[in-house]
């Protein structure tokens, strides 16, 4: 018993030591949260908590609130950053973000994936993890043109990539200021007359804790940023599409929410893998249930029958006699081949060597048809016995 619950505590402590991310020692917190206040490994502790020392003449603030709510209020030129997995801005928001930017704002969005509508206006077209695959690779190497000398500065670290790249852009609009390992674009600007400017960034774990802890890595953060004026009166730090707050519970899409947490994802896509196997396996064409064909039924002999009742209500036992010796010699002839006539000489001996059945009982039956046929009248108990002995001599034969 002692036994038993030693091996039932130590599987229980397995399974706790298994399902905490963080719980062993040289294991790292996996968890990709962007938080301001996550101090984890993949959180953004750091890239929020050393905005005041980027822009020391600035108003440090969260957002909460959509687009159209930046743009109608007034006030001197702020900067919006938000940094996530993805941003997916319907038409309106898009309108609403422009026209933030056309006022002299600067927004300076890194996420994984940025909504179709939105490249579209910019005329950008990204790399193919943009929708279909997270890269998961160990490593992340970026580079970034540090302003004023246009050196471009790289920069690594071994944690995950879960970085993206622009595959094709408009550059007469836009100015590549980051590359990613390959050399691609992952860091464009679009300046707007008004002095405003929109920043699209493709690889958001470059501003996570790890990131910027890992040798000299903040010059990266320091240098992204140093684009954005100093003149700038507010930053505001976005969570509210971080987590879609500013949406209304009519737009939630639960399959978003499933394709946006990569297991989710990839439970979601192998149900649907699984629900395709079985519709292949049971879409083929199956035989049919083969029907039960009842046998014929013997009809002349329920002929027989109803002709015997017949007749035996009526009290003619004479005529039903002699049908029976009719049925008789018919049998005799169908199953032996043999014709007989009862007053033939030697019937008994030819149907004694055809049937098997001994002489004395078929003398007893042949007389008893003869004698029955030729009374005038058969009572009940002399037809009840011919029948018996008939019954007799078909069980035999």
């Amino acid at each position: 018993m002692r036994k038993s619950l030693h091996i039932i505590l130590f599987f229980a402590l397995w399974c706790l030591y298994s399902c905490n991310p963080g719980g062993g020692r040289g294991r790292i917190n996996k968890r990709v949260t962007f938080g301001r206040k996550d101090k984890m490994p993949y959180g953004a502790y750091i890239a929020y908590e050393n905005l005041p020392y980027l822009f020391p003449n600035a108003e440090i603030s969260v957002n909460s609130v959509p687009f159209s709510s930046l743009a109608e209020s007034g006030g001197g030129k702020r900067a919006f950053i938000f940094i996530g997995h993805r941003v997916d801005l319907d038409p309106t928001e898009i309108n609403a973000l422009l026209s933030f930017v056309g006022q002299g704002n600067h927004v300076f969005m890194s996420a994984l994936h940025f909504g179709d509508s939105l490249l579209h206006i910019l005329n950008i077209r990204p790399g193919i993890l943009s929708s279909l695959v997270l890269s998961d690779m160990d490593s992340l190497r970026v580079s970034v043109l540090q302003p004023g000398t246009n050196d471009s500065l790289s920069f690594a670290y071994p944690g995950a990539s879960n970085d993206n790249w622009i595959d094709s852009l408009d550059l007469q609009y836009a100015t590549v200021l980051g590359k990613d390992l390959k050399g691609r674009p992952n860091l464009v600007k679009f300046s707007y007359k008004g002095g405003g400017s929109l920043f699209l960034h493709f690889a958001p774990m470059a501003f996570t804790n790890f990131f910027l802890l890992h040798k000299n890595n903040k010059a990266y953060y320091d240098n992204v940023f140093s684009y954005i004026p100093e003149g700038v009166t507010e930053v505001l730090w976005d969570e509210n599409y971080r987590y879609d707050k500013g949406r209304s519970r009519s737009s939630f899409s639960a399959l978003r929410y499933i394709l946006n947490d990569r297991a989710f994802a990839a439970a979601f896509w192998l149900l649907l893998l699984l629900l395709l196997i079985i519709y292949l396996f049971e879409s083929k064409r199956r035989q049919r249930i083969v029907p039960v064909i009842e046998g014929l039924r013997n009809n002349s002999l329920d002929f027989v029958t109803t002709i015997g009742r017949l007749y035996y209500q009526r009290r003619d036992n004479r005529n039903l006699a002699t049908k029976m010796a009719i049925h008789f010699q018919d049998h005799i002839r169908t199953k032996y081949n043999l014709t007989i006539h009862l007053s033939d000489e030697g019937i008994v001996d030819r149907l004694s060597w055809k049937t098997g059945i001994s002489k004395e009982f078929l003398h007893t039956l042949i007389d008893d048809l003869l004698r029955l046929q030729e009374s005038p009248a058969v009572s009940d108990e002399e037809l009840l016995a011919l029948n018996r002995e008939l019954e007799e001599f078909y069980k035999q034969a």
